[in-house]
């Protein structure tokens, strides 16, 4: 506690640390859970006694699931989307990004541009005009329907290029004395001054690709072109002990389908949990940079 502080104040930052520890764990508990559950036998699983802790620990739930191609195809399949589709995304949103950032005396019409891509938020077709877009261009059952549909996420744009507007003009004519134009100053000094807001919005467009399951059910003819939520989803939903070979049919006396759901959950979870604190550091800076308009 800071000293000098009153009684009142010391009993305030208390209760907001005791708050948000408490908040912090009640996030956790799921995961745990999941977690414990995935690490039970089947028996003591499918008896509903695990907790938060494992009940006879054992790992062949895992060894089940990471044998089993359907569930490491649509992981791969995932990757392939998060990797590219990030990459598209990012590129995308920092070219539109930058000329919006201008004035409409730098840029003509600049305005009518910027509430075309705002009107997108507002209104959208609906979702047959969309599937039905997405068919006749040929991509239906293939990694780029997945990919170029959103690959202008006009959310992150908006707040990349408040960012920009919020860089000090006179970089950009210092640049321009020493013989720049406007593609090796965006990507020489606008880039790099705003990592910050790139970061964040890569962690939205990284988690929006790594956890939508909607557009693999509908845009996907074929199960094995699943992403992994996708993937997911048909096995909360169905069972996940079908269409196995006579090997997983062996390991059905160590295994239960709770014990696989869990394992299989977990698993997808990790990848993006990892992840995500190497850019928390970024997150809320450049949420507030970004989101704030001069």
């Amino acid at each position: 506690m800071i000293q000098g502080k009153s009684m009142g104040t010391r009993l305030f930052h208390l209760f907001n640390y005791a708050f948000l520890i408490t908040l912090a764990l009640l996030c956790l508990v799921p995961l745990i859970h999941i977690l414990a559950v995935s690490l039970s036998s089947n028996v003591a699983a499918s008896a509903g006694i695990v907790k938060l802790w494992p009940k006879e620990l054992t790992f062949k739930s895992y060894e089940f699931v990471l044998s089993k191609s359907e569930f490491l195809l649509s992981l791969w399949v995932t990757v392939q989307r998060v990797l590219i589709g990030t990459a598209v995304s990012m590129t995308l949103s920092i070219l539109i990004a930058y000329p919006l950032s201008k004035s409409n005396r730098d840029l003509k019409f600049r305005t009518i541009y910027a509430w075309f891509f705002v009107f997108t938020i507002l209104f959208n077709g609906g979702l047959i005009p969309w599937y039905m877009t997405i068919r006749s261009t040929g991509l239906l059952d293939s990694l780029w329907a997945l990919i170029i549909p959103g690959a202008v996420p006009v959310f992150n744009v908006i707040l990349l290029l408040n960012f920009f507007r919020g860089l000090p003009r006179e970089l950009e004519e210092a640049a321009f004395v020493d013989g720049a134009g406007y593609w090796k100053t965006l990507w020489r000094i606008y880039v790099p001054l705003s990592m910050p807001s790139i970061a964040t919005i890569g962690l939205f467009t990284i988690v929006g690709h790594w956890n939508s399951w909607f557009d693999g059910l509908v845009l996907m003819n074929s199960q094995h072109n699943y992403p992994l939520s996708s993937y997911l989803q048909t096995v909360i939903v169905q069972s996940s002990l079908t269409n196995m070979s006579a090997e997983q049919l062996a390991n059905l006396a160590t295994v239960s389908d709770r014990t696989v759901k869990a394992a299989q959950i977990f698993v997808g979870s990790l990848p993006i949990l990892a992840f995500y604190p190497f850019l928390q550091k970024y997150f809320v800076s450049g949420m507030v940079l970004g989101g704030v308009k001069e």
